[in-house]
């Protein structure tokens, strides 16, 4: 009877006790030369990262990235406004361990201060989107982890290549892959007037023809 009781007691306190958040996989060790190819610009999400975590080169209109840390990269004279489409091809050259997103982002302002705001539309190997937006330190989700079904799988094979696209027209935002709409949204609720760029997440390796910004 006591040792039934001690076990009720034990359960009863870890049940109440606080569940320690899932640990992520620590980002890969990458040697970078810490510095980006010309005219670009990059951020790292934790502020203690450098771009030594990050291998990028670029050649004929591509860039590779080999990243340990994940961040945003971009050119600051790329604004986007008013009616605009934005698109890019992105192939995963190497599956990932786990499922990790790359894609686009609208919408950038005061990208290297502590206020930084922007929006992105990622995939990921797995054929998932997702589409948030970052206030500071703060995210927001406007679509979760969903099925995109024009999305091209990786599926352990090599170099899976996906255009995605993201047009803005009036009051609504398109969200694209390989011209097919996945999503939208008011542009109220996206905010993409700004910088526009390019965002991978950790542990990638992505090859990202250079972005292409069009008035419409």
């Amino acid at each position: 009877m006591r040792l039934a009781l001690a076990a009720m007691a034990i359960a009863a306190v870890s049940a109440g006790a606080p569940q320690r958040p899932a640990q992520h996989d620590a980002d890969q060790p990458v040697k970078g030369v810490g510095k980006l190819p010309a005219g670009w610009e990059g951020r790292l999400d934790q502020a203690g990262n450098k771009l030594e975590g990050v291998d990028i080169k670029e050649d004929k209109g591509t860039l590779t990235f080999t990243t340990g840390p994940a961040g945003i990269y971009y050119k600051p004279g790329m604004k986007a406004e008013g009616n605009f489409e934005l698109t890019a091809t992105f192939s995963q050259l190497q599956p990932a361990t786990h499922p990790e997103g790359y894609g686009l982002f609208v919408g950038g302002a005061d990208l290297q201060k502590d206020e930084q705001r922007y929006t992105y539309f990622l995939i990921r190997q797995d054929g998932k989107f997702l589409i948030k937006s970052r206030n500071g330190a703060a995210t927001a989700t406007i679509v979760n982890w969903m099925d995109a079904v024009p999305m091209r799988e990786a599926k352990g094979e090599l170099k899976r290549s996906n255009v995605l696209g993201i047009r803005a027209q009036g009051d609504t935002v398109h969200f694209l892959v390989n011209d097919r709409e996945v999503h939208h949204a008011s542009r109220a609720d996206v905010n993409p007037d700004g910088i526009a760029g390019i965002r991978i997440n950790h542990n990638l390796n992505v090859q990202v023809t250079t972005p292409v910004l069009k008035k419409m």
